[in-house]
């Protein structure tokens, strides 16, 4: 008969701590499998309003946290839903000069959206939703005209070839968000292209700030399969822009 040694005190203490890495590891497995909340709900602690956006402090049942939409009337107390939401780390407002360790883009779900500032259309929600006055309007913007002159069709369907190459293109702001990362972004829409393939719109940054319903024209480059993180994925966009004549 072989007689078992009971283990050392030694060999109890590295069994007890792999035992707690592996129940760590197993936690962290269970949480990154959660999918990010994409509505939340919480009671308004603090509210801080600026050009475009209105910053809320909230009380959720996880904690707290600070969120961000379109200007809103939105009164300390109340309580809202925030939807669509995408979560941005360490995000700089310029505008409150603060650094946020984490904050929530969305827009205000329920009655609460009733209150968001739409005729200002410079002040589109963070997500960059249509203003509802635009988005039952056809748009039909004429092609611009000079050297790289392109649809936005044209731009998409041909962005392998066209990548890293200066377009011209001109067309109507159908959604901005301003100051994200350092540039303000939006979309153009010009009538061509199809939304069953997605090639009727496209995704431009820029230095240049732009209100919903402009027709502009820009010059800038065209990218392909761009990763900003925190969510903004783009299999194509134009960066750079710079407003023409």
């Amino acid at each position: 008969m072989v007689m078992l040694q009971p283990p050392s005190q030694r060999e109890i203490k590295i069994m007890k701590t792999l035992f707690a890495i592996a129940l760590l590891l197993a936690a962290s497995l269970v949480a990154a499998a959660q999918p990010p909340a994409s509505v939340v709900k919480g009671k308004v602690l603090e509210v801080k309003d600026v050009e475009s956006y209105t910053y809320l402090r909230l009380q959720t049942k996880d904690g707290e946290t600070w969120a961000a939409v379109s200007k809103a009337a939105v009164k300390k107390d109340a309580e809202v839903t925030i939807e669509n939401i995408t979560v941005m780390s360490n995000f700089e407002s310029k505008s409150l000069k603060k650094t946020f360790p984490t904050i929530l883009f969305g827009s205000l779900g329920g009655s609460a959206a009733q209150a968001q500032d739409w005729p200002d259309k410079s002040a589109a929600p963070p997500h960059g939703a249509e203003a509802p006055a635009l988005a039952s309007r056809p748009i039909k913007v004429d092609k611009a005209t000079g050297a790289n002159a392109r649809t936005i069709a044209e731009i998409i369907t041909r962005a392998d070839t066209l990548k890293e190459k200066p377009v011209l293109v001109r067309g109507q702001v159908v959604k901005y968000t301003p100051d994200i990362m350092g540039k303000n972004w939006l979309h153009l829409q010009d009538g061509s292209g199809s939304a069953a393939d997605r090639s009727h719109d496209i995704l431009l940054t820029t230095s240049h700030q732009a209100k919903i319903g402009e027709v502009l024209t820009f010059k800038g480059i065209v990218r392909t399969n761009k990763d900003f993180g925190a969510g903004y994925s783009y299999k194509v966009l134009i960066e750079e822009g710079v407003v023409q004549p």
